[in-house]
This record gives C-alpha cells, structure tokens and sequence, in this order.
C-alpha cells in the first residue's frame, strides 16, 4: 500500500454512561451521503490525532472534549479512497452536541443500532464496542470448582458479562462439566462466555466462541467459525496476526508484574499503548490489574482489563 495515499482521519465514539454511542449521518453533497459514522474528520498536514479530533468534534458538534482515549487503527479501502481511521474513546465533554453542519445525530446501542444504512467500515467497530470493559478468565483450579461457581454467580449479578472459561489441567470431562454450567449460568444474565481451547470443546459446551492461545493463533490461517473469537497476545506480531485471522479482541499481557510470574519481564504501560493504538481489534490489558483500573487501561488505549483472580474476589 502507497503511504502516501492513505487519508488519516480521526473518528470519536462518544460514549454516555448507559453504554449508547453518537452516531452521525453524512449530509447531502458528501461522498455517501445519508449514511451513518462516527463523528470525526480529516487530520490536517502537521496536525496531531488528537488535535485533529478537538478540532473535529468542536467544529461538528460544538463541544469540547475531554480526555480522548486512542483505542483501535483500522484501514478501509472504499472505491473512493483508502482511509486510516484512528479510533478514540471519548468519556466526557463540555457542551451538548448539537448539529454545526447540518448532520443528522443519533445515540445508539452497539449491539442494537437502528439508524441505516451504515458505513461499511462501522460493522466491525460496533461489535467490538458490544464488548464489555472488564473480562474475566476462570479460577476453578486454585479456587475448587464449588467455589468458583458461587463466585461466578456472584460477578454475574454484580454485571460481569463476559468470560473466558479456562482451567486447562482439570481432566477433559471435568472441564467440560464446569464449561457447561459456567455457561448456563452465565447465559441467564446475558453473559458471554468463550471456551479457551479447539472449536470442538467450545461448541460441546454450547459457548458463544473460543479463546486461542498465541500458540494455536500461530497455527491457523483464518478465522474459527463460531460467534465470537478472542486470542491471547504478548508483542506485535502475535496482535498483527490475531486480527490477520479475524479475531474480535486480544488479551495482550503481562502489563504490569503479576502474582502469577513473579519477576518476568512485563510491557509496561508506554508499550502497552503504543502496541494497543495500532491495533486493528480491541485489546484488553492483562496481568497486575485488577477491576478499579479500567478507566487507567483505557487511557492507555485499552479496550479494557482481563481479570483472573481480581474478576472473582
């Protein structure tokens, strides 16, 4: 791909409390008029990401924002154009949007929107962001599977809405047992869960999808057939290829020193942003966090943290 013919371009989701996103339609005389995207616009020569998207969103919807969060790079190629669309989570702003130029505005549920037709570039980010801030992986093996259970009812009801079912040394009928039942469990509260391990373990489990490894990432060439796919990640290329395959979001660890592997070398958060920001999927931050530093994480560029002992205490 020509570098220099790609148009960097800043999109917002601005996001309120209740989980809804702004979304925008574009006015008559624009290329896709009457469709539906995020607000943002082009980076100007010699403008920053974050300059450009201050003076976007002031221009557009006459607020002034507040600590952007970058979150996802994606590249879209339309007829038209190649655009590399630089995602940003925004959490607070002063003023309320209003139209500046003539757009149509919306706030939407990810995972429910209404407007139509949408750009076809927007697919893809809406599901990630159905995508809970907090995910917790399964503890049964230190915990007792009894334990384990009466805690997962517990961060259920507290509105835990994914999880990774895990605990790979219980004997195979074991774990299958326990994937069941987290399973039914969890599917009373809405919840999602994805089997760590193959596709054939997830679907006798009735999961909503798998979790890969790196290890059996590196192994395929496309995407598991199955809902939703999470693969585990620690440097560049391990991200690059977990969403060459098509996967919806990568744990990418150790953040910060863990319990777990004391003394092993970590990314530290000014890694972690820089490999979360060119990210094309949403990346959640794994190791030596815990559940009150979500809003840390995202600042940093994730899309959230992954719990193991945190998500069940």
């Amino acid at each position: 791909m020509n570098q220099a013919s790609v148009t960097e371009v800043v999109a917002a989701v601005l996001t309120q409390p209740d989980g809804r996103v702004l979304l925008a339609q574009r006015p008559q005389g624009k290329v896709y008029a009457g469709y539906w995207e995020f607000p943002g616009g082009k980076v100007e020569p010699g403008e920053t990401l974050e300059a450009a998207l201050a003076r976007e969103l002031h221009e557009e919807l006459g607020i002034m924002i507040e600590r952007p969060c970058r979150w996802i790079t994606r590249v879209f190629e339309y007829p038209h154009a190649t655009v590399r669309l630089n995602f940003f989570r925004v959490f607070a702003w002063q003023g309320e949007p209003h139209p500046h130029e003539g757009q149509v505005f919306s706030w939407q549920r990810p995972d429910a929107v209404e407007v139509t037709p949408l750009l076809p570039a927007n697919f893809p980010i809406l599901k990630a962001l159905s995508l809970p801030p907090v995910l917790g992986i399964s503890h049964a093996e230190s915990l007792g599977v009894d334990t384990f259970l009466a805690r997962l009812d517990v961060a259920l009801a507290n509105g835990l809405q994914l999880i990774q079912l895990r605990d790979k040394t219980l004997p195979e009928d074991e774990r299958l047992a326990l994937a069941r039942e987290t399973v039914r469990r969890a599917h009373l509260h809405g919840a999602r869960v994805l089997v760590n391990g193959s596709l054939e373990q997830a679907r006798a489990a009735a999961a909503d999808g798998v979790h890969l490894d790196a290890v059996a990432a590196a192994q395929m060439a496309a995407r598991p057939d199955c809902g939703w796919v999470g693969v585990s990640c620690h440097d560049a290329a391990e991200l690059a290829h977990a969403a060459a395959i098509g996967a919806d979001y990568a744990l990418l660890s150790p953040v910060l020193p863990t319990q777990t592997h004391p003394g092993a070398a970590t990314l530290g958060w000014e890694t972690f942003s820089v490999l979360a920001a060119a990210s094309p999927i949403p990346v959640y931050g794994l190791g030596g966090l815990g559940r009150d530093d979500v809003t840390l994480a995202q600042s940093h560029g994730a899309h959230g943290v992954a719990l193991l002992r945190g998500a069940w205490t």
